[in-house]
């Protein structure tokens, strides 16, 4: 991750230095498959970091306090918690197993001591809570220290229970698991800035849930047809808007993000803005509309602009436009000329995602080969940079790689087939100092 912790470190920009922060996990090269790291979210605050896994798991790190020493620089993460958070299902009804894999991890607001997350799989969406105990009661009346009841005809005097200090020991526990609701698996969770409720989306349908009501859901986006083989896009994110709770976005698999308002309509089949880029008749392939594919879609932090990535791109759009993006920033522009091999070999849908900085001013995205590329919006540069334990090195500056297209050599074009550089329980984190 870059910038752990949030931070606004403009891309490229020569007054800030990338930095390798740690690395978290195993190192080895045989690495389990239940092992690799499915998603990544930091609350809001940044202190905590939860990872989720291919195995359920979902383990949580905790940025350890500024030294004082060095007032300036960020703690190191260290684990804070770990537990499972699903298990591996079957639905008898259908035959089919249902995968433990983490999808998404949200952090709720903090209200109290405690923390709160929302963490899904294919099908069903649970809520935590990470509460913290360094205190427990002694001297009860009815049963001993070790729990065993007492016989009350032994009871001869009264015991005021006492609070005695104990090490500290992190809670995870479920509050309410909210299942049964998506026919088809869940691509995104988002909390609704009215910290009451919140929203889930499958291929086909968006659900509202509220997080005290865990038996029923209302429905507020429903594409599917009547006839199935009519059926001509699905839905690949969705996203509330950071401060009106009645706004929210969705994007399709058509290269299509439709705004939707709750106060016009319980079912929000009707869009109230339709944002798409208009597509240049002499530059479509049959490639097109799988390329257009939306993989993620993130509002601003101010709420003005929302940003989606697709498989070459990254766009920032204006909320108040909706012909055409306002940025269009290229990710891997030189795979536009290997889209047949990319196909042949399933990497053409393959998916990224994307956020912004603390500020709105730079925004980051994945790429293959373990690059992830920064573009800052207010100096229009960009840069390239190498997420790897080669170059892992205790605050090792991260220097800027060049992708480039390579001439294939007499063996055939080697470096056009993309390294995927997901498969590692790794996470690595880097500083903007």
């Amino acid at each position: 991750m870059a910038g752990a912790g949030g931070g606004g470190c403009p891309a490229g920009g020569n007054d800030f230095q990338w930095c390798f922060s740690q690395v978290k996990g195993a190192i080895d090269e045989d690495v389990a498959e239940a092992d690799i790291i499915s998603t990544v979210e930091f609350n809001y605050s940044g202190d905590l970091l939860a990872t989720g896994d291919k195995g359920g798991r979902v383990v949580i790190f905790q940025r350890e306090q500024e030294n004082k020493s060095r007032p300036h620089s960020r703690g190191e993460y260290n684990v804070y918690s770990t537990f499972q958070s699903h298990e591996p299902e079957f639905d008898y009804l259908k035959s089919l197993e249902i995968e433990e894999k983490i999808n998404k991890i949200r952090w709720l607001p903090q209200q109290n001591a405690a923390h709160f997350l929302l963490s899904t799989n294919d099908k069903t969406i649970k809520l935590w809570k990470i509460s913290e105990r360094d205190k427990r009661a002694e001297g009860y009346n009815l049963k001993d220290e070790d729990g065993r009841l007492r016989d009350p005809f032994r009871i001869t005097a009264l015991r005021v229970p006492i609070l005695k200090p104990m090490d500290l020991m992190v809670e995870a526990s479920p509050r309410r698991i909210f299942a049964n609701a998506h026919t088809y698996h869940i691509n995104s969770i988002s909390v609704n800035s009215d910290h009451e409720t919140y929203l889930s989306a499958d291929d086909l349908r968006i659900n509202l849930w509220h997080l005290e009501i865990t038996d029923r859901s209302f429905n507020i986006v429903d594409i599917k047809p009547a006839n199935m083989e009519e059926l001509t896009e699905v839905i690949t994110a969705a996203e509330f808007h950071p401060h009106q709770c009645n706004v929210f976005v969705y994007s399709s698999s058509k290269g299509t993000i439709r705004l939707c308002d709750m106060r016009s309509s319980a079912l929000c089949d009707r869009h109230s803005k339709f944002f798409e880029e208009p597509e240049d008749p002499s530059s479509r392939s049959f490639f097109s509309e799988i390329i257009s594919s939306i993989s993620d879609v993130k509002f601003s932090h101010s709420g003005r602009y929302m940003m989606t990535r697709d498989y070459l791109s990254v766009k920032v759009w204006d909320l108040n436009m909706e012909s055409r993006p306002v940025e269009t920033h290229q990710v891997h522009e030189y795979l536009r000329s290997k889209l047949c091999s990319l196909y042949e070999n399933d990497c053409i849908f393959d998916k990224f995602e994307c956020c912004w900085n603390g500020s709105d001013s730079a925004i980051m995205t994945g790429s293959y080969n373990n690059f992830f590329r920064m573009f800052d919006r207010d100096t229009r540069r960009d840069v390239t940079l190498e997420a790897s334990r080669e170059s892992s090195k205790p605050r090792a500056s991260l220097k800027p790689r060049k992708t480039q297209e390579k001439a294939a050599s007499a063996g055939g074009p080697v470096w056009f087939r993309p390294r995927r550089g997901a498969r590692q329980a790794l996470l690595l984190t880097w500083r903007c100092s």
